[in-house]
This record gives C-alpha cells, structure tokens and sequence, in this order.
C-alpha cells in the first residue's frame, strides 16, 4: 500500500472518530429538541454532567457507592427532586454544603434555564411516600 493511500485512510478513520466523538454531547439527551427544557437540558450536560448524574441527559457525575465516592461527586438527580428556588440558591452559591460546587457557573438566561430543566426532570426515580391525611384539632 502507498503512502498516499496510508495517509487517506489515517485521516479518513481520525474524522470517523471525530465524528463519533462530536455525537457523543447529546446522544446522551432524550428531552425533545421542541421541548420548553431542551435549552436546560443542554447547559446541564455541558456544566453539570461531570458532577451530577440525571438519565434523561445520559449524565452519570455521581458515586454509585460510598466505596466508590469521590470529593466531586455530587447529588443524583435521579432521586432527589428540586424545585426552580433551590437550584438558582444552588447555582449562585456554589451548592449547598460548600462542597466543591463552583458558584456561578451558569448565570442569567441559562441559570433559569437549568434550574426549569431540573424542576421539571429532577426526582423522576425517588420513592414516592405516603400521603398522610392531615387532622385538625379541636
């Protein structure tokens, strides 16, 4: 084989992996491009992911043990529900128990972007309790 024909080849399978590699940022989004949340769902996967794990943007950031755990693992989405408030007071403030969590790191527009996308997505997984019937007292 020549020369030539090596270096097509080489670029050829290098682009094919580009390719792959460039699908591979929101293969993982199973939100509807037309949905209201696809915008938040897009920020999570880019600034999120690395640390937090929510299925329906394919992110898998958080331990799957405490064997496993890591000082940057943070909350799985999954399980724990939010709501827009707690997730912009999360955003702003570098998360809750002053991990890791850098403060800002998304702001204006894509900030209520993310928080709308986790209020609405977040919890989809967490155990539904019992409701209990509330009784007045005399």
């Amino acid at each position: 084989m020549g020369r030539v024909a090596k270096i097509v080849i080489s670029v050829a399978a290098g682009l094919s992996v580009a390719v792959g590699l460039s699908a591979c940022g929101s293969a993982g989004i199973s939100v509807a491009k037309t949905s209201p949340y696809y915008p938040g769902a897009v920020i999570f996967l880019d600034h999120c992911s690395g640390c937090h794990t929510l299925g329906v943007v394919g992110a898998e950031g958080s331990a799957t043990s405490v064997e496993n755990r890591l000082r940057n693992n943070a909350p799985n989405f999954n399980y724990r529900v939010e709501t827009v408030d707690n997730v912009l007071y999360a955003i702003e403030n570098g998360g809750f128990s002053g991990q890791i969590m850098p403060e800002n790191i998304v702001v204006g527009p894509q900030a209520q972007a993310v928080a709308k996308f986790l209020a609405h997505y977040a919890g989809s997984e967490a155990p539904h309790a019992p409701a209990f019937a509330q009784t007045s007292t005399p």
